[in-house]
């Protein structure tokens, strides 16, 4: 099974469109943030989350509940594609409905690997995947930059290291991220 979660408009054939409002006439209305979600245990190849996630979750209870849903309809191995706006891009910071900005280090959270890699070191990061038993690996991280700063890097204006400077100093020069994660079920 593939989920279209959220679709609005974006219908994709072969996928269930799933969508809270009946307006965008999906193939199943559900409402993402009533739990439990209604599929079945292991039941999903492959998940999209287009616009989504940053809507989701006003609560961490309820931020924390979502991310235990993905995982348990998920199947091992099933990927997921996250779409989201940065964070510090007008797009993200515009609409009053975002309620959580959504980067590729806080969903690491959820990564068991990373948690037991940061218990030995030493690091005070949450250790999410461990204390909510659920484990996702990101295996592709891509960003889209604001199309000025596309400009800057297609004419050679800047390379694409200042440009990941430039991401981590000032506004609007990522406007999305895209984050492909993979849902680990199986313990070796």
């Amino acid at each position: 099974m593939k989920l279209n979660l959220g679709c609005g408009g974006d219908k994709r054939p072969g996928w269930i469109n799933v969508d809270k409002y009946p307006e965008f006439a999906p193939d199943q209305v559900a409402d993402l943030e009533a739990l439990p979600w209604p599929w079945p245990d292991d039941s999903v190849d492959e998940v999209m989350l287009r616009h989504v996630l940053e809507h989701l979750g006003r609560t961490p209870e309820l931020y924390l509940g979502i991310i235990k849903e993905l995982w348990r309809v998920c199947r091992d191995g099933a990927q997921i594609t996250i779409v989201v706006p940065h964070p510090r891009h007008d797009s993200y910071l515009n609409d009053p409905t975002h309620v959580r900005p959504i980067m590729p280090a806080g969903l690491e959270l959820f990564s068991q690997a990373k948690n037991r890699e940061w218990r030995e070191k030493g690091i005070a990061n949450s250790a999410l995947g461990l204390a909510l038993g659920v484990d996702f690996a990101i295996d592709r991280v891509d960003m889209r930059p604001d199309d000025l700063w596309a400009r800057r890097v297609s004419s050679g204006q800047i390379t694409t290291a200042q440009l990941a400077e430039a991401a981590r100093q000032f506004n609007n020069v990522i406007s999305e991220i895209t984050i492909r994660w993979r849902a680990i079920k199986k313990r070796s």
